[in-house]
């Protein structure tokens, strides 16, 4: 059964029949995250790097400074995760093509999220990020494998 991450959401699963899907990462990045030993993986699709707010945001996922540990402590609650042996891969963080790219979110939202993943003693196995291109990832929950697939971004 396909389980979809829309922005801002995240997702954990120990059903071997499941795959975790998210669409056209840009600047957003997605985590994924997988346990070998217990058969269970995640996803989180990252949409800015952090939170400014006074309050815990309503919608954690949204934000890297929050959404990278939400993602991690879920995994490991409520699967008995160990967290320093789950596989962790980083994929999106896009730059615009139009050549003023002024905020730079893509760059910010990967720096976000290794300072998130450093935070936690935890490290990347694999990245693919940057560059120009739309990224649409499916993980799968009994392998851990991540097939990705692109498009190049045209504004």
């Amino acid at each position: 059964m396909f389980r979809f991450i829309g922005i801002g959401e995240y997702d954990v699963s120990n059903e071997q029949t499941d795959t975790i899907k998210t669409f056209a990462l840009a600047s957003c990045v997605a985590v994924t995250v997988y346990c070998p030993k217990n058969k269970a993986a995640g996803m989180v699709h990252v949409a800015l790097p952090a939170y400014t707010g006074n309050e815990v945001p309503r919608n954690c996922g949204y934000y890297a400074s929050t959404g990278v540990a939400a993602l991690i402590g879920k995994i490991c609650r409520n699967y008995g995760c160990i967290k320093e042996e789950l596989i962790i891969q980083m994929y999106g963080g896009a730059s615009s093509m139009n050549g003023n790219d002024i905020f730079k979110i893509g760059e910010k939202n990967i720096m976000a999220v290794m300072k998130a993943l450093s935070g936690l003693c935890l490290k990347i196995h694999k990245a693919e990020i940057g560059g120009y291109i739309s990224r649409t990832i499916e993980l799968d929950v009994a392998t851990g494998s991540v097939k990705m697939s692109t498009l190049p971004i045209r504004y």
